[in-house]
């Protein structure tokens, strides 16, 4: 009986322990959090703007200025940029991402998949780790951008994708993130990122027309690469502020679960305490019982 009841301790202590540690994590993703949903907060207006300027732009162009960047090709390679955390315990933020990822390769590219030209490029450790693990085309030269997250390093893997793209080396470029709605909720979203997508002109509706000032030319030539460096930042800070939601959600499911596991550990201590007394109580009355006999 005394070892069941030291047995019941240890269990009480260390599920204590883990609470502490997960009432940590949460406090310390909370404040993350609010520092990477304000930057995601204030860059979103500004990229989405940017992003239907561009796509107006195209639109419009129809051949008259040369855009390479928006040219469609027969889809013969493909380009992944996949955006997962660097660290686990955020619940099942990581597995969702690359479980987006996995079934566009399956459902989307299987052709271009079975030939070994499907790409991914990985922004965050956990997305590396497992694609490398299980064969695919997985590139690290990026995973470690949130250990400095700037917009010069995202910058930087945008203009080696847009490089890559215009030389021929990928047909087409798709981001797979979370996108942030709320600390509890994320939209894991495929997102077009070259070539630039066109706007659907809705039957009717009259063809956007624009003054240029300087050129078409010159303007396409000086924003494309600045709106898609925007695209790519957005798509980070959006996952970032993700992770974050994401693992304070997650420790505090498990804080509340450790307390749950506390009330019945205690229950079963105390039921364990009280069998050991009555049986002490009882062994005593029967020696007593024994001396007067």
């Amino acid at each position: 009986m005394a070892g069941q009841l030291k047995e019941v301790r240890n269990r009480i202590k260390s599920v204590q322990n883990t609470q502490q540690i997960t009432k940590a994590m949460k406090m310390v993703s909370a404040a993350k959090l609010r520092k990477a949903q304000d930057a995601i907060i204030q860059m979103r207006p500004y990229a989405r703007k940017l992003q239907e300027v561009l796509s107006n732009i195209v639109s419009s162009a129809d051949g008259e200025v040369g855009i390479n960047l928006a040219v469609e090709r027969p889809v013969e390679k493909v380009l992944l940029i996949v955006i997962t955390s660097d660290r686990g315990l955020s619940g099942a933020y990581n597995a969702n991402v690359i479980k987006l990822a996995k079934a566009t390769i399956a459902e989307k590219y299987a052709a271009q998949a079975a030939k070994g030209n499907v790409h991914i490029w990985n922004i965050g450790k956990k997305g590396f780790e497992h694609f490398s693990k299980n064969k695919f085309n997985a590139d690290e030269t990026y995973k470690d951008i949130f250990l400095h997250l700037t917009f010069e390093n995202v910058q930087a893997c945008a203009q080696a994708a847009v490089k890559a793209f215009e030389s021929g080396q990928f047909d087409v470029v798709e981001l797979v993130y979370s996108e942030f709605k709320n600390a509890a909720t994320q939209h894991f979203t495929l997102e077009r990122f070259l070539p630039i997508p066109k706007v659907q002109q809705k039957e009717g509706a009259k063809k956007s027309d624009f003054i240029f000032e300087p050129s078409q030319q010159e303007l396409i030539a000086e924003l494309m690469p600045k709106i898609l460096n925007t695209q790519l930042f957005k798509a980070v800070l959006d996952a970032h502020a993700s992770e974050h939601g994401a693992r304070m959600t997650a420790m505090d499911k498990a804080t509340e679960n450790a307390n749950e596991l506390l009330k019945s550990l205690k229950i079963s201590y105390n039921r364990a305490r009280q069998a050991a007394i009555t049986t002490e109580l009882t062994e005593i009355v029967s020696g007593a019982a024994a001396l007067q006999g």
